[in-house]
């Protein structure tokens, strides 16, 4: 396992760390001994791997994800020595509320203090000024060691270090070769200026593990309504997906693992990917070590950012203008 340098931790942060999201979650359909037993396995194996990352959130099942996060790390031993990062739910974000609710999640955590706390979602309304300084107050009194943002542009992410009057030290956004968008201002920022980028979504929901094509399409909820997945930009994702799937059998490697390992490439950039299996989690570690070519990650990067997903929206319009020759040629 590799681990990042740049975080002023006394606790290693892994290249690779564990998502929990479907941790007590309904939306990715695992079903109740998911959640009861299969998780905690998950986590007990990611610590045997050398992961120390472990992410969540107060949103992901209303705070059973971060019980049974917390839980299944006491079980393994690992609740000290884990590197955890949790977010604040984004509604109404104001110091006093910013307060309760991480006193809440270090509770539910089972930690006294949480490794780093994020603000999950810019608030449209309420500027950050008020939200970090109930993050300072969190910092000052030990519930929090460390601050971060997630889907945050990186105007924002500055300006909420200036609110906080101290690092903001990481942006927690989707970033994958389908989501290459961050490489041209948030990756070089914290590259340059000794801040991280945690990549959500680092396999873009399983489109890259190269499963899915557009006579091939995924029939789970979470996929479905996803336009990356629309049959308009799985045929897209064609010429991404082979550049993958070659890179992939010339390592004897999954393309998913390929995948991870181009993002773990880029300068303080982590990934989060969840995982299904004890043998999903294993496959994911063992990404952090996978050393690609030079060529290899120029190929991806150049090939990334050709990819040009469409909307939802323009999909549709795609299709009714692909109809309307057709309507009228049988009138």
């Amino acid at each position: 396992m590799r681990y990042l340098e740049r975080v002023d931790s006394a606790k290693p942060v892994s290249r690779i760390g564990l998502g929990t999201w479907q941790f007590g979650s309904r939306e990715w359909g695992y079903g109740e001994a998911y959640s009861a037993q299969d998780a905690a396995r998950i986590v007990a194996r990611a610590v045997e791997l050398g992961i120390t990352l472990f992410d969540t959130a107060e949103a992901y099942g209303f705070g059973r994800s971060e019980r049974i996060l917390g839980e299944a790390l006491a079980a393994s031993g690992a609740l000290e020595t884990s590197f955890i990062a949790t977010k604040l739910f984004p509604v109404f974000p104001i110091a006093q509320v910013v307060g309760r609710r991480g006193r809440a999640s270090a509770q539910r955590l089972g930690v006294p203090s949480i490794d780093l706390y994020q603000v999950h979602q810019p608030n449209p309304i309420i500027r950050d000024g008020t939200t970090m300084a109930g993050m300072r107050v969190l910092q000052d009194a030990g519930t929090v060691a460390h601050v971060g943002v997630s889907n945050y542009s990186l105007s924002r992410w500055q300006q909420a270090e200036h609110e906080l009057g101290r690092p903001v030290v990481s942006n927690q956004v989707q970033l994958s070769l389908a989501h290459a968008g961050p490489l041209e201002d948030l990756v070089p920022y914290a590259a340059a200026n000794d801040r991280v980028v945690i990549a959500w979504s680092p396999l873009a929901k399983g489109l890259l593990s190269g499963r899915y094509d557009a006579s091939h399409q995924p029939s789970g909820a979470v996929r479905r309504l996803d336009p990356l997945f629309l049959e308009a930009n799985l045929q897209r994702a064609a010429v991404l997906l082979d550049a993958l799937r070659d890179i992939a059998a010339a390592h004897d490697v999954t393309p998913a693992q390929v995948a991870l390992a181009w993002l773990v490439h880029q300068p303080g950039v982590v990934a989060i990917p969840g995982a299904s299996s004890v043998e999903q989690v294993e496959k994911n570690a063992q990404a952090a070590d996978l050393r690609l070519t030079e060529v290899d990650v120029a190929d991806l990067t150049a090939q990334a950012r050709a990819f040009a997903p469409l909307s939802t929206l323009q999909a549709g319009r795609a299709l009714v203008r692909r109809a309307r020759p057709r309507a009228a040629a049988k009138v």
